[in-house]
């Protein structure tokens, strides 16, 4: 038995080792590619949006997906672990949703006469928050500590999180009963906001055939491991960006919050998070440096959802994106 033992450790250590390497041997674009077919073979019409998931996703940032019901948010997620070999988390968000259904409860063992932590859900790698909005305040300030930090407190005690922790929250845009706002500061703690939107007609068509016997979600399989992912995101921050375009980055932030009808502007966190989306998509087009276009591709996705326009802009007709898009036209692009 003990013989046994050391062979079935030394086999896995052979296996892991083979997985690592063979991590190391793909490159960023090469992982990303990957995922990104595995992906479309159950989300049809909507390279966009995956390309923005996983731009945030390699950027170590959250995603918040705004979309009519029936569009695939649950599914882009679905389909997303499985295709990375991830642990995937769904949370129903309800106003009777309790902060501790979500990090977890300390419950006292009788036998050993102490408390013991029962992890919630945001112990997972991939984490579905769905209808966020639903959620009471409290409950949805569970969530801050885990998304910016990626660690919960319970009891004086901090609990670390996975080391590939990514958040993919949802909100109806239309339907407002029972919702709650979601809080600036909440707000500010998702990287990219975007939609899905509706796909073509010849992509519906071909999704009610994919569908026709069995989702084709039942037979996608993992096509790059945990540790391609790491070596993705690892990749992503040995991207160069040059100080010229660091400089148009914060120019960009910093324009937000002195713009007309603009009541809060985007904080530093966003200055951050956009160059850090950059570099992803930057990876993902096989170069080792960011361009203007990178800036300017997901400048609207990133900084819009954390702004706050003043009740008169709001009833003029003036939006936070229509504010970003002004902006990026009127500021120089570095040569």
């Amino acid at each position: 038995m003990k013989e046994e033992s050391v062979t079935i450790n030394r086999r896995d250590l052979m296996i892991q080792g083979d997985r690592m390497k063979s991590a190391v041997n793909l490159s960023g674009e090469e992982i990303y590619r990957n995922i990104t077919e595995n992906i479309r073979k159950v989300m049809r019409g909507q390279d966009m949006a995956i390309r923005r998931l996983l731009a945030a996703f390699a950027a170590g940032g959250h995603v918040l997906l705004e979309d009519y019901p029936g569009t695939g948010k649950t599914t882009l997620a679905k389909a997303l672990a499985q295709s990375i070999d991830a642990i995937f988390t769904r949370v129903q968000f309800t106003p009777d949703l309790l902060p501790s259904d979500i990090i977890g409860v300390s419950i006292f063992d009788q036998n050993e006469r102490q408390f013991r932590f029962h992890r919630g859900p945001v112990f997972t790698n991939v984490l579905l928050a769905d209808e966020i909005n639903r959620a009471s305040p409290r409950t949805q300030s569970a969530l801050l500590e885990a998304m910016g930090e990626a660690q919960v407190s319970v009891d004086g005690t901090l609990h670390p999180l996975e080391d590939l922790f990514f958040v993919i929250a949802t909100q109806n845009p239309v339907e407002s009963r029972g919702t709650y706002p979601l809080p600036e500061a909440q707000m500010d703690r998702f990287a990219l906001r975007f939609q899905l939107g509706y796909i073509s007609t010849e992509d519906e068509i071909a999704v009610m055939s994919d569908q026709r016997r069995r989702h084709p979600l039942e037979d996608l399989k993992p096509c790059v491991s945990l540790a391609h992912v790491l070596t993705l995101k690892r990749q992503v921050g040995e991207v160069r960006i040059s100080e010229e375009l660091k400089r148009y980055i914060v120019d960009i932030v910093q324009a937000t919050r002195i713009a007309s009808g603009v009541e809060l502007g985007a904080s530093p966190r966003a200055s951050i998070q956009l160059m850090k989306t950059a570099q992803a998509l930057a990876l993902f087009d096989g170069l080792s440096f960011v361009t203007p276009e990178h800036i300017q591709e997901v400048a609207v996705s990133v900084i819009a959802h954390r702004m706050v326009m003043d009740p008169q802009a709001r009833f003029s007709g003036q939006t936070a994106q229509g504010a970003v898009e002004e902006i990026i036209r009127s500021i120089r692009v570095p040569s």
